[in-house]
């Protein structure tokens, strides 16, 4: 009876730090100088679980916010710390560093601007990336390297993992805005904010930014190049988006995963993405 009034005793006391202990960190006002941008820019990073006790180098995933959050959505309405930490316990996930820039700071966005003033997409890879891939112990080879994003932030999967498919071993875009879906479409809507804008503009910048456009001129050998996970709510006023570019993509014979649930634009969706989504970038972080 001695013992197990000692044992429940040193549970009772200790338990809490041993669950403690099992936790990443989250710091979510973290930042970088850009020449690029010239300016200070924002960004959060999760931690997983015995990294600051650990040597060892660890696999990342890029997360990207929807429009009207900035880097720290994710951290607090995707319940990124709690919802990664336990699909790790669990075993469906690897541990990994998962870096959340801000797209919503001096102009919103993940790409290039048309007239080239504000150059986002080259922040990201020529200044961001090379910047945390220093600072934190993260492998850098493409196999250990993953980009996921829900809305305007899987717009930026999307055409992220299609204009450096070197660089990426998995995309996830959830609810993606997958650009626009034909050039006639593109051309209004450029031309609306950029009056007198040359043509050839717009159709190079169509190109280059429709998902769709990009699909159908993707080289054969590059059909396997990343993996892909694609997820959209059934109520989701991108869904058409999503389903055309999963349509092209079966068109094109790109091997990818299409999961459409119950849900709309939602944070309550995409929380109940991210389990998956861990799981997905983690088959290809594994050695099997």
């Amino acid at each position: 009876m001695k013992k197990t009034y000692a044992l429940l005793s040193f549970l009772v006391l200790f338990c809490p730090y041993i669950l403690m202990a099992q936790s990443g960190k989250v710091y979510d006002n973290l930042s970088l100088p850009s020449k690029i941008l010239k300016s200070e820019r924002k960004y959060a990073v999760y931690l997983p679980p015995g990294y600051e006790t650990s040597d060892r180098n660890y696999p990342v995933l890029y997360l990207l916010h929807g429009s009207g959050d900035d880097q720290t959505g994710w951290v607090q309405f995707g319940e990124v710390l709690n919802i990664t930490d336990k699909t790790i316990a669990e075993g469906t996930a690897t541990p990994m560093i998962i870096i959340m820039p801000d797209a919503n700071t001096g102009r919103k966005g993940y790409f290039n601007d048309i007239k080239g003033d504000w150059n986002y997409e080259d922040f990201f890879f020529q200044e961001l990336v090379p910047f945390v891939e220093k600072k934190f112990r993260i492998k850098s080879e493409k196999r250990f390297r993953a980009v996921a994003g829900l809305s305007m932030g899987g717009g930026g999967a999307f055409m992220y993992a299609l204009h450096h498919p070197e660089l990426f071993s998995s995309a996830c875009p959830l609810s993606a805005y997958v650009g626009p879906l034909t050039l006639d479409e593109a051309r209004k809507a450029i031309s609306k904010n950029n009056a007198g804008i040359a043509d050839s503009l717009i159709v190079n910048y169509y190109n280059r930014h429709s998902a769709l456009a990009l699909i159908n001129n993707m080289p054969d050998d590059q059909k396997k190049a990343v993996r892909w996970y694609i997820d959209d709510g059934d109520d989701d006023f991108l869904y058409e988006g999503n389903c055309l570019v999963h349509i092209a993509m079966r068109k094109k014979e790109i091997p990818h995963e299409f999961r459409v649930r119950d849900g709309g634009h939602t944070w309550t969706y995409w929380r109940a993405s991210l389990p998956s989504v861990l799981e997905f970038v983690s088959e290809a972080f594994h050695q099997y």
